[in-house]
């Protein structure tokens, strides 16, 4: 279902990029298409860290952010957020590859 999914939303894109869809119809297919935003525990990125087997370095190379936010997050001082969230969010479903 996520491949149909994805492939659906990319059609949606690619219309409203040339006019045929409004952002309204674009802001429906988001919601429809995209999986809802998730929260992270310390115990959720360290295991979507371990599972792609990296060092905490390497691992905040690839989410973009620096080595210390992820020990941070891994620890519990923070939650990650945005686009980092989605990138985790990514991972955790389709795995590293998604997004290398």
């Amino acid at each position: 279902m996520s491949d149909l999914l994805d492939t659906a939303h990319d059609m949606a894109k690619d219309l409203r990029a040339v006019g045929a869809m409004d952002a309204i119809t674009m802001r429906m297919m988001d919601e429809l298409c995209l999986p809802p935003k998730r929260s992270f525990t310390a115990a959720d990125v360290r295991r979507i860290r371990r599972g792609t087997r990296m060092s905490q370095p390497i691992f905040a190379v690839m989410v973009g952010v620096g080595a210390s936010t992820v020990a941070q997050w891994e620890q519990g001082l923070k939650k990650p957020g945005g686009a980092s969230a989605r990138r985790l969010d990514v991972i955790d479903r389709k795995g590293i590859a998604a997004i290398a």
